[in-house]
């Protein structure tokens, strides 16, 4: 089967729309089940070459979590620590595959965007991530096969209707990918560039030592960044991203509003946040709204007029700037990747307060000097990759 008919476009109103392939090659994926949609398609392949490409970059299994063409998450499969089990809502499963562990880390970096997302997994999926899934609101998901036991429970989400793709591991798509915008075709070369230690090797500040997990985390960065529509800035840590800051029209906006990300996965840590006094029938959606509000600027309003009662036993005490001030101070050894050269130094000041230790950007602005500077007063080590990674 070389075309598959959708239901319609990006919108309702445009049709008729298809998927296909035009060498008369057969498609590279089996629907296994429910109906997939043009939008679940642009997530699912760059999802899938996302973690494939993360597989092969750390030799781990890992997992993405894509919302409208960008990954809201994506992580390879490091154990959980118990901290980030109770964060993720999954400390009744006791200890998890290495695939379930990546899709833990991808979902939960960003649980609010990940709200019905299309899942990408590098490997089989088994039944402890197929367990996960089944609690989480999710659109589908795609990867090179499933047990028995995790397509019977997939299966049986959204009253059937589930999205699961399989995709074909051996498939290698043409050198040259065409696209269309307004009737006029553009032709371009595939971005194939592989995310080693030799891109990683140009360090130009003073402090010139990268430990191996932060080389992992570097690279993890930039494989996202690939499959991530620009501009784009992304934080990680212990093997996952935990801030993607996309299609920002200028760098410091990318820089934080995925520093905000990662300023909140680290305040879900803290202890005010793991104490926090949920009535038992709140759902998960409503926890993680209800966590949302109470850690951001405006925490004041899950705690006035009675709103409490809605989400908590008892009111909780007001989470103060100060608090989360102290609290962030902690966060070290954070990872960043940009897709293109820090055109100033205020992102490198905006990443110090998000605890980045380390720094993988092309280079090439006519203010790298200064760039170089910000990160040597800070003690920070930045390579220089030479390569922008742009995605639209």
């Amino acid at each position: 089967m070389n075309e598959l008919q959708l239901k319609y476009g990006c919108n309702p109103n445009q049709k008729p729309s298809r998927i296909y392939m035009a060498d008369g090659r057969d498609l590279p994926i089996q629907i296994l089940n429910g109906r997939p949609g043009y939008i679940n398609f642009m997530d699912a392949l760059n999802g899938w070459q996302l973690v494939t490409n993360l597989k092969q970059a750390t030799g781990l299994p890992a997992a993405a979590s894509f919302k409208h063409v960008s990954p809201a998450g994506a992580a390879v499969g490091l154990p959980l620590p118990d901290v980030l089990k109770k964060i993720y809502w999954v400390e009744e499963y006791g200890d998890l595959s290495p695939l379930a562990c990546a899709y833990a880390r991808a979902r939960g970096a960003d649980r609010m965007s990940s709200f019905g997302d299309f899942i990408s997994l590098s490997d089989v999926c088994d039944e402890d991530t197929a367990m996960l899934i089944r609690h989480e609101v999710s659109d589908g998901v795609i990867a090179p096969g499933y047990t028995e036991k995790a397509l019977e429970i997939l299966k049986e989400k959204k009253k059937g209707g589930y999205v699961v793709i399989q995709m074909d591991p051996e498939y290698v798509p043409e050198p040259l990918e065409h696209r269309q915008i307004f009737g006029i075709t553009f032709e371009q070369g595939r971005q194939e560039l592989a995310i080693d230690d030799q891109l990683l090797s140009n360090i130009v500040t003073e402090n010139k030592t990268i430990p191996a997990e932060a080389m992992r985390d570097l690279k993890i960065s930039l494989i996202t960044l690939k499959y991530t529509q620009s501009n784009s800035v992304c934080y990680v840590k212990d093997g996952q991203a935990i801030g993607v800051g996309a299609g920002q029209q200028s760098r410091v906006h990318c820089t934080r509003l995925a520093g905000g990300k990662a300023d909140n996965w680290w305040l879900r840590q803290s202890p005010r946040v793991l104490e926090l006094p949920f009535l038992e029938e709140i759902a998960r959606p409503n926890r993680d709204n209800a966590i949302d509000v109470y850690i951001g600027n405006d925490s004041e309003d899950v705690l006035r007029d009675g709103e409490w009662q809605k989400v908590f036993k008892v009111k909780p005490d007001p989470f103060t700037a100060e608090q989360k001030r102290e609290w962030l101070d902690k966060m070290t050894g954070v990872s960043l990747g940009s897709d293109a050269f820090f055109p100033f130094s205020d992102n490198i000041e905006r990443a110090v307060r998000s605890g980045v230790k380390y720094i993988a950007e092309p280079g090439g602005s006519i203010r790298d000097k200064e760039v170089i500077d910000c990160c040597d007063r800070y003690g920070i080590a930045m390579a220089f990759t030479g390569i922008r990674l742009f995605h639209h």
